[in-house]
């Protein structure tokens, strides 16, 4: 099992709009992200910088490489691209962490 870490930046102004959004996920997204080995999956809110931290489990990394293709993960991106920093084809800006520290 692979854990994956992450960052990301929301908009100012946006803190329920992305909660709502991640409430109501859509099911087909919720298949596709299982479906591709990804479970555990959080996201957490640093309230002072608008920073977004994610943290997932998966069995094969090398399997999410093929999410941006997806139609529905496009979908999504299109979906939340008004909220959170994003690049050009819509995909939001994730910046990958290092693990420093890990108490199993």
């Amino acid at each position: 099992m692979n854990r994956i870490a992450f960052k990301m930046q929301l908009h100012k102004g946006f803190e329920a709009e992305y909660k709502k959004r991640h409430d109501e996920l859509w099911p087909e997204l919720k298949v596709l992200l299982k479906a591709t080995g990804i479970s555990d999956y959080s996201i957490f809110l640093d309230e002072t910088t608008n920073s977004l931290f994610g943290i997932l489990k998966t069995v094969d990394s090398k399997l999410i490489e093929n999410l941006p293709a997806h139609p529905v993960m496009q979908k999504w991106w299109l979906y939340m691209k008004d909220i959170m920093e994003c690049n050009a084809d819509n995909s939001p800006v994730s910046i990958p962490l290092k693990e420093v520290f890990y108490l199993p």
